[in-house]
């Protein structure tokens, strides 16, 4: 009986020698970490951050790679399509993994089957903003003014079936308005237009708006969050000034390809987790308006799911298409 222990143990040990080594090993060479959007975004710029903080950590180059186009599915393919090592991971992002299954009728891949969460990173609130010649104060004025005008007020959004296309369409479905939408080929544009005037309102992310929100430019009326930000404490949350049930925020969060060894997914979760903690990254997110999150891998893979039917049901009831 010992023998045949001892000969178990033998054979325990050498099945499990491969993940060992991989768990010592990684990394040993470079991470790809590939934003599917143009360099200059809140995604681009979360990522980045991540980027240089696991430099440090992992001693190996965290590389950021751009591989914009078609909404972000050409990156997010490439990297399904990636060899499961731990070396190619995508940023996540809700236009990504949250819109897009209801967006597209064949995706190339599967946000769920096809991808191994790492950790919900971080959350970019959005913000409801007009410009200050428009006679609403208030979001309850805002709502008002779109029943007494249907179709006359018009919303900028940083193109068909963004981030800011969909948070409005839902405040449009809530609040029971008619409000016109006009795509923009990104969110600079858009917001340079509703600064001029030519566009009333928008719903979009913090950081792009706030300095404006800050100088006068543009007039904040709420947050689309479900608490009030620590950064505008006096400006409240679309749901408490007017429309029930309202929440839009963007978030982030790293992913690898199905079937990655469970020990990398586990380590790169540990160091995002620390990450999060650190004085200079909590700064950073507090002085641009981000909610940094924290999640275990199995958490961020429920939340998916959970993003993937709400979104799903405000896309079929705006009837929203893709470009």
């Amino acid at each position: 009986m010992r023998r045949n222990n001892s000969a178990n143990w033998f054979a325990l040990a050498l099945a499990l020698t491969p993940a060992l080594a991989t768990a010592q090993a990684y990394p040993s060479k470079p991470i790809r970490l590939v934003v599917p959007f143009a360099p200059g975004g809140s995604t681009d710029a979360i990522a980045r951050i991540i980027g240089q903080k696991l430099d440090e950590v992992l001693g190996q180059q965290v590389v950021i790679e751009n591989r914009a186009g078609a909404g972000g599915n050409i990156g997010v393919d490439f990297v399904a399509k990636s060899p499961a090592d731990g070396y190619t991971l995508i940023f996540g992002h809700i236009g990504t993994f949250g819109f897009g299954p209801s967006m597209y009728k064949k995706l190339p891949y599967d946000p769920v089957r096809d991808f191994a969460p790492i950790a919900l990173f971080a959350m970019v609130p959005n913000m409801l903003v007009v410009h200050p010649s428009l006679p609403a104060k208030s979001v309850k004025e805002l709502v008002a003014l779109a029943r007494a005008n249907p179709g006359k007020l018009n919303y900028g959004s940083s193109g068909n079936g963004s981030a800011s296309h969909l948070a409005t369409e839902y405040f449009k479905l809530l609040s029971k308005t008619d409000i016109t939408a006009i795509p923009y080929k990104g969110t600079g544009p858009l917001v340079t237009d509703v600064i001029a005037g030519q566009t009333s309102l928008t719903i979009t992310g913090v950081p792009p708006l706030y300095p404006h929100v800050q100088s006068g430019r543009l007039r904040g009326l709420a947050v689309g969050s479900v608490k009030r930000l620590p950064l505008m404490p006096d400006l409240p949350t679309i749901a408490e000034a007017g429309v029930p049930g309202y929440e839009s925020s963007t978030w982030f969060g790293p992913l690898a390809p199905a079937k990655t060894p469970r020990d990398i997914i586990v380590r790169l979760n540990t160091e995002l987790m620390k990450m999060l903690q650190r004085p200079e990254v909590k700064a950073r997110f507090a002085a641009d308006g981000i909610e940094a999150l924290g999640s275990t891998p199995e958490e961020f893979g429920a939340y998916i799911k959970t993003e993937i039917e709400r979104w799903g049901r405000v896309i079929k009831a705006a009837g929203v298409q893709p470009e």
